[in-house]
């Protein structure tokens, strides 16, 4: 009797697929809308997060990701069955985060709606007992990945020149500088290679977005970007806080501010949040550099890969000796591709209009996909994990590159702006 074989494609070519097929939908028509998780009282909530249309947008957004889901799963011959019993939760634990995060006080602190999803998984992933096919079939990196590739339709090449001179140049510097002084202090410090690419990435360019973006270009286990995740966002809070009241106490110009605001702090909310408690011109300048830093993602994260993908992977003596092309390739993370691309096409082939109809949805998805994977890694990841005896170092080396960044980033914004 002849059994029959599974369709099995590689993830990284099924999320160019979905990926692709989200943008297309997109573009024929298929746009949808974006559901409202902002209130301020309870009277609020109910009558604009839990009205009747509203409910159906967010209903009418579950069956959409639902399918591409199930279609991933499909594609990567894994258990449909269990997707269709895991994603369901995942989604509703999800739309918790992003109601909580849409509360306007909790949006005066800039905290991002990832954190809560983070929060709420790793509650419920350490204070209740999972079954284990529940873990099993938690499809984290497909959902990181999937995040990824629509990130592409928001770096837009021409954004670029826009950012200005000066922030292009204070972006490049910081970046390879900070990134060179955390890689070399985690080898010193003896962090493995996942961790030390992460840190790296995510003090030197921009927090969250960019340990994603890396630890998919290495395939990174999801826990120790968990991990990265929380000291990304345990550091942004205090350094949003305190950096303005000691540029004011120093006297800095609002100029040289802007740009060490937007240079050191990890995430954009934060950026913005402190630049506001400084003033307009400090403000529109911590965002221009913030900004620049953030256009560098995809060339950072294409690097990063090549870089993996060449020295990294175990190879035979022979491809160690002279690894070829067709080596390369085949290690090579395919999402990248995707990623690229998607940018390339938002870029130089898509009307200003069509762009301006396809934007708002696309990036409501994006987010979707990210708060919908930091739920996965939350009920997949253990807190003995994150904070046990092996975490010092890396945290340590996160804490070290972070003070460099601030020096250097301050002494190249007085260079710069001053």
């Amino acid at each position: 009797m002849s059994v029959q074989k599974k369709l099995t494609i590689h993830e990284d070519w099924v999320v160019v697929i979905l990926g692709g097929l989200i943008i297309l939908l997109a573009f024929i028509g298929l746009i949808l809308p974006v559901p409202s998780f902002s209130w301020k009282t309870g009277a609020e909530l109910s009558t604009t997060v839990c009205s009747t249309s509203n409910l159906q947008i967010i209903g009418l957004q579950f069956l959409f990701v639902l399918v591409i889901s199930t279609l991933g799963t499909l594609l990567t011959g894994k258990s449909v069955a269990s997707n269709l019993r895991t994603f369901p939760v995942v989604y509703l634990l999800t739309m918790v985060a992003l109601v909580l995060a849409g509360n306007a006080q909790i949006k005066a602190l800039n905290l991002e709606a990832v954190i809560f999803s983070l929060t709420i998984g790793l509650i419920i992933g350490n204070f209740m007992k999972l079954p284990e096919w529940f873990k099993l079939a938690l499809s984290t990196e497909l959902l990181v990945k999937i995040g990824l590739v629509l990130l592409g339709t928001t770096v837009i090449f021409s954004d670029i020149l826009k950012a200005g001179s000066l922030g292009l140049i204070q972006a490049l510097v910081v970046v390879l500088s900070v990134w060179y002084f955390a890689f070399w202090l985690c080898r010193k410090l003896k962090v493995d290679d996942e961790l030390t690419m992460m840190i790296s990435s995510a003090v030197s360019i921009c927090g969250v977005s960019a340990a994603i973006a890396t630890s998919g270009a290495i395939n990174g286990d999801s826990k120790k970007l968990s991990y990265v995740i929380s000291m990304v966002l345990i550091t942004a809070i205090p350094m949003m806080i305190f950096m303005p009241y000691i540029a004011a106490y120093f006297h800095f110009p609002q100029a040289v501010t802007g740009a060490w605001l937007g240079g050191s702090i990890d995430t954009t909310g934060a950026v913005v949040a402190s630049g506001t408690l400084v003033g307009e011109e400090a403000l529109k300048i911590s965002t221009i550099v913030k900004f620049s830093q953030n256009v560098l993602l995809g060339i950072a994260a294409f690097a990063i890969s090549v870089y993996w993908t060449y020295k990294k992977h175990p190879m035979g003596e022979e491809e160690a000796a002279k690894p070829t092309l067709k080596v390369i390739w085949e290690r090579f993370p395919k999402f990248v591709i995707g990623f690229i691309v998607a940018s390339l096409v938002f870029s130089f082939f898509v009307p200003a209009e069509v762009n301006s109809a396809v934007k708002g949805s696309l990036k409501n998805l994006q987010g979707l996909w990210f708060a919908l994977a930091f739920t996965s890694i939350g009920l997949e990841t253990n807190f003995k994990d994150l904070f046990g005896k092996n975490s010092k170092k890396p945290f340590y080396a996160f804490l070290i590159a972070q003070g460099f960044n601030v020096i250097v980033t301050l002494i190249i914004a007085f260079l710069l702006f001053g």
